[in-house]
């Protein structure tokens, strides 16, 4: 217990502290227009309250990925508190607040359009076919888990099976991802959004309660922390990185972010709105890690599915295996339901159901946002929009037909990826305009290694040795870090630091 509430502290000390840090050495500029006011189209650029900007950030960037991934993670043991706070105060957030705030002084521009603003037209023209793939691949994947969840809840309703009932909120589901994807902002994301992410905390906080007042065990560091406690005996590096992702650094949220910074009113509400809301997500996965190992740690199976000196590391994994394959989910609806009652159970399908959905909806309105600079065909008319979204579902409809499971072994790899690159472009930025570069310089070098390392010693990359696999991370890591610190020395040899409107 020790080691979770001083974990919740470090976050909100981190917020507290190294937020501001960031925010000072960014420089904002409190009186300076925000795209929200000067460039309001009444679709995408809109000036919103705070408190309804940060909701709906942090359900786009949230979903269910805080609480999946903190549930898988903790099977590596302590070491998973250990990366969900240093990788969320001073990488995920770093990496989210950077991404807000640098879209925010280029006009509300996407992921695609800051990195080749930064690093080449090469770089923005792949990085808009990386993003509208894993972006249409998100929409489509949390379209379809939450079809899946809701035809097995109505499964035998009215006479129909779960195959007839998937089919029917299939096509439900996508018909409200077309709404949402059409609307203007604030028609149904700035309304309905803000009540979804105050259910995901209201979850997060009943959740939190119960770890305080439950039965169970939890872990500490002095349980050998960097010590994989995995049950199939993976490596705490750089997989427990890979497996955390939301809660700690997530390149999807690089994604998101831009369609928030063209509803601020100012640049003071940017550290509230993108550090914080990384922050919030943090404490979210803390809260389910702990939860999870305390609940599965007094759990027994009535088939003994597991034997009574089983670690709760093994008794989560036994716990998530117990219905059909390895899911998470299964874990959310027993917590929710065991500690909270019929509450709780509602809470867990808005947990585990409405948050895939809108974050499923909002990839979908980012990809069409990247088309649209991509293309030139604005987004005043509703037409318009049609013109760019309907090819976007019909692939995903097309996507349905086919087998996710290897897909998916590859996805946390690309989001990661994606936020390594970022990293990289956020550094750039900040080292053409005379700012502290190392705030995100560091975090790319450290990612680097992971995301490199990860795909060569993972059974779906190419299955190398691990030191192998390391040793070519960090080689990697070298190679960039020595041509990003050429780049440092020519900056200071030319002493002509970019304004924010010029990009080198």
């Amino acid at each position: 217990m020790t080691t979770f509430v001083l974990s919740i502290i470090a976050l909100i000390a981190g917020y507290l502290c190294y937020g501001r840090l960031v925010e000072h050495q960014f420089g904002i500029d409190a009186s300076r227009p925000t795209p929200a006011t000067r460039l309001n189209d009444g679709v995408d650029y809109i000036a919103m309250p705070t408190w309804r900007v940060y909701l709906i950030q942090f359900l786009n960037i949230a979903g269910t990925g805080p609480i999946f991934g903190a549930i898988m993670g903790i099977l590596f043991g302590p070491a998973a508190y250990l990366w969900i706070v240093v990788g969320c105060i001073f990488m995920g957030a770093v990496h989210d607040y950077l991404c807000g705030m640098i879209s925010l002084r280029e006009d509300g521009a996407s992921l695609p359009e800051m990195v080749g603003n930064e690093l080449g037209n090469v770089a923005r023209q792949a990085m808009r076919v990386l993003s509208l793939i894993l972006l249409v691949l998100v929409g489509t994947v949390f379209v379809t888990t939450s079809a899946g969840l809701l035809a097995s809840m109505t499964n035998g309703v009215m006479g129909y099976d779960a195959s007839v009932w998937r089919t029917v909120w299939l096509c439900a589901v996508f018909a409200y991802c077309i709404l949402a994807t059409l609307l203007p902002i604030d028609t149904l994301i700035g309304r309905l959004y803000p009540l979804f992410g105050a259910a995901l905390l209201l979850m997060a906080i009943g959740v939190g309660a119960g770890i305080f007042t439950e039965a169970g065990w939890l872990p500490e560091l002095t349980d050998a922390p960097f010590v994989s406690h995995h049950p199939k005996g993976l490596p705490i590096f750089p997989f427990l990185c890979i497996t955390i992702a939301c809660g700690a650094i997530s390149g999807f949220h690089a994604t998101q972010s831009p369609l928030m910074s063209r509803c601020l009113r100012t640049e003071r509400n940017g550290r509230f709105v993108f550090y914080g809301a990384m922050i919030t997500e943090g404490i979210v996965a803390l809260v389910w890690a702990a939860a999870a190992i305390k609940f599965a740690s007094t759990w027994s199976p009535a088939d003994a599915a597991v034997s009574s000196d089983a670690t709760p590391y093994q008794r989560l994994a036994a716990l998530m295996s117990s219905g059909s394959g390895s899911n998470p989910s299964l874990v959310v609806n027993m917590i929710c339901q065991t500690w909270m009652g019929r509450l709780g159970a509602i809470l867990a399908v808005l947990g585990v159901v409405a948050a895939p959905i809108t974050s499923g909806d909002t990839a979908f309105r980012s990809a069409r946002l990247i088309l649209s600079e991509f293309t030139g065909i604005r987004q005043q008319l509703t037409r318009q929009r049609l013109l760019l979204s309907l090819p976007l579902f019909a692939i995903s409809v097309c996507l349905l037909f086919i087998d996710f499971d290897v897909l998916w072994r590859y996805f946390a790899w690309f989001n990661q990826t994606l936020a390594t690159c970022f990293l990289w472009t956020a550094a750039v930025w900040m080292l053409r305009r005379g700012r502290c570069h190392w705030i995100a310089f560091v975090p790319a070098v450290f990612m680097t290694v992971v995301v490199t390392s990860y795909i060569l010693a993972a059974p779906e990359g190419f299955s190398l040795p691990l030191p192998l696999s390391l040793a070519a991370g960090l080689a990697m890591a070298c190679c960039l870090a020595i041509l990003y610190l050429r780049m440092v020395a020519h900056c200071k040899r030319s002493h002509t630091p970019a304004t924010d409107t010029q990009h080198g």
